[in-house]
């Protein structure tokens, strides 16, 4: 069987449906690819907030440090402390805090009492030692940093800040903070654009939130990463990402910012593109799996009809394809198939015509186009047979009895050639043609050739029993055999060509055929076939012969019959055939 149907079909629909699983699997890809744009963009955003958050942070502390500079620098702030003026002193800040509305002021006296303050709503009344304002004040220290309440008490509540202490030598001291609380943070987000969280992280106690905005999503506190990370509430979406700031350094730990940046809108239109996408993907899907069913069905329906030619022309039944109006190669395969179903019946016919003629073997080296154009040489055994007297025969007949005679002996004799590999090459009158070795040459062509002769020998005397009892005269018949180089081919003009074989030992087979009367035997062949076959045949030497055209005579010798069997003498043949 040429097709398995089902599995064509399988691999038809099979075909489809991987093109829609390839449509479908590219939702996903498409999501991905999507959604690392909008990481990618927020990235950007944040990093940029984080850039312009810094620069802030720099500007905030440079100017926090100028004030103190500033402050304790005036020789009015020394002696305000020096005679413990604290209105003065408080005047003096307060210009400062005028200018930065977002800093507190502490002025200390040598022993570590709040002298005055600006800023504060809960200013302690003094620094004690070991307190994170007086380890700023110590000496060798380092004179900033972000300590736990700032300016204000320790048991306040406030928010941590960033203070520098300046010590003024005899005189007392000077403390700035910069409060790092929800004010700060609104206020930075009023610049940024986003919502903000400042985070600590200690040594051995982890993360530890120490402010936010007031929109800052509260589940966002636990990202860690400093990408970018996709964080859903209850009815919104936020990027969020997380920096350090290494400038917030101080005894309470590592200080970080986490920034949030609402998506809601952007990640809607994300979804809102994806479901389109799925939408217009599942619509193409199902038209692709509609087509492709009905693609494959007509495919499958067309391949069916194609084998179930196939397998009739396997049976010898010739049969067409139906038409196929597929409109592609489909419909030029059901064509192809019908010429060569034509082809196929055609060469059925030549090959039944030849086979009235020939061998099979001779037929199949005709049919394969292996015979020469121009012609070949061959070295073949020519046969020729003739009713002797069949003149007088067909006088005493009418056309009808005449042919239907002519039919039975040539059925008889032709059938004795085509058994012994002969092709028989022309029929003349009542005259057979035969040649043995073309177009397929064989070393037992002589002897193949003989044996037919005495065969045919034979046979004519178990005819002529049977035409005697019909009341028709016995044939007596002359068979001449000779072997020699032929010339075999295609000869004839343009438009009708025949297969035959030319040359002289087509005549000295002929001439040998006509003496056979004038010597009186059946079967007479020259001494070229007796070389080759008297080692299975019984002959006896009759004489030399002239054929006209040809300048050395021919030996002839009467075939017998085959060694090991017995043979009648020819006079008891000639009776009984008379």
């Amino acid at each position: 069987m040429l097709f398995r149907l089902p599995t064509v079909r399988a691999k038809l629909t099979a075909l489809v449906l991987l093109s829609t699983v390839v449509m479908l699997a590219a939702l996903p890809v498409l999501s991905w690819l999507l959604h690392r744009q909008l990481v990618d963009e927020v990235d950007a955003r944040v990093r940029d907030a984080e850039r312009a958050f810094q620069s802030e942070l720099d500007d905030d502390l440079a100017d926090l440090t100028l004030a103190s500079r500033v402050l304790a620098a005036d020789a009015a702030t020394a002696r305000a402390l020096q005679r413990q003026d604290a209105v003065r002193a408080r005047r003096l800040a307060q210009i400062f805090l005028d200018v930065y509305a977002d800093i507190d002021v502490l002025l200390l006296e040598p022993d570590g009492n709040v002298l005055a303050q600006v800023g504060c709503e809960h200013a302690p009344e003094r620094v004690s030692s070991g307190s994170e304002l007086a380890d700023l004040l110590s000496a060798g220290a380092v004179p900033h940093g972000v300590v736990s309440h700032g300016c204000e008490s320790d048991t306040s509540g406030a928010a941590p800040a960033f203070a520098i202490a300046v010590p003024m030598g005899t005189v007392g001291s000077l403390v700035v903070c910069m409060p790092l609380d929800e004010g700060y943070l609104k206020n930075t987000k009023s610049k940024l654009g986003l919502e903000l969280a400042l985070a600590v992280v200690s040594p051995g106690a982890g993360d530890q939130p120490l402010g936010q905005t007031q929109n800052f999503p509260r589940s966002a506190i636990r990202v860690s990463s400093h990408e970018s990370t996709i964080v859903d509430t209850r009815d919104r979406s936020w990027a969020v990402a997380r920096f350090d700031l290494p400038q917030l350094e101080g005894r309470i730990g590592h200080m970080q910012m986490l920034a949030a940046l609402d998506i809601t809108d952007i990640h809607n239109i994300v979804r809102r593109n994806l479901i389109y996408a799925l939408g217009v993907l599942a619509v193409a899907a199902a038209l692709s799996v509609t087509f492709g069913s009905r693609l494959a069905g007509v495919t499958s329906r067309a391949l069916r009809l194609v084998n179930d030619a196939l397998q009739r022309v396997e049976k010898l039944d010739y049969v067409h394809v139906e038409p196929l109006h597929t409109g592609d190669e489909l419909e030029a395969l059901a064509r192809g198939f019908n010429r060569m179903v034509d082809g196929l019946k055609e060469r059925d016919n030549l090959r039944t015509t030849f086979g009235k003629y020939m061998t099979a073997s001779v037929m199949e080296h005709l049919l394969a186009g292996k015979v020469a154009l121009g012609g070949e040489s061959l070295r073949v055994t020519i046969l020729f047979t003739d009713i002797r007297s069949f003149t007088t025969i067909s006088e005493r007949m009418d056309p009808q009895q005449l042919v239907g005679l002519l039919n039975e002996y040539f059925t008889e004799m032709v059938s004795i050639v085509m058994q012994e590999d002969g092709v028989v090459d022309k029929y003349i009158g009542d005259a057979i043609m035969a040649v043995f070795g073309a177009p397929v040459s064989k070393p037992e062509d002589a002897v193949r050739a003989v044996r037919a002769a005495v065969r045919m020998r034979s046979a004519l005397e178990s005819l002529n029993v049977r035409l005697v009892q019909r009341g028709i005269p016995a044939l007596r018949t002359g068979i001449g055999l000779h072997t020699g180089e032929v010339v075999a081919g295609n000869i004839g003009s343009d438009k009708r060509m025949e297969y035959t074989v030319i040359g002289d030992p087509v005549n000295v087979a002929s001439r040998l055929e006509t003496s056979t009367k004038d010597l009186g035997v059946d079967v007479l062949i020259s001494e070229d076939t007796f070389e080759l076959t008297k080692h299975v045949i019984d002959a006896r030497p009759v004489r030399e012969i002239t054929v006209k055209g040809r300048a050395k005579a021919v030996m002839t010798y009467e075939v017998l019959g085959l060694k090991h069997e017995t043979h009648e003498p020819r006079e008891a043949r000639d009776s009984g055939t008379s």
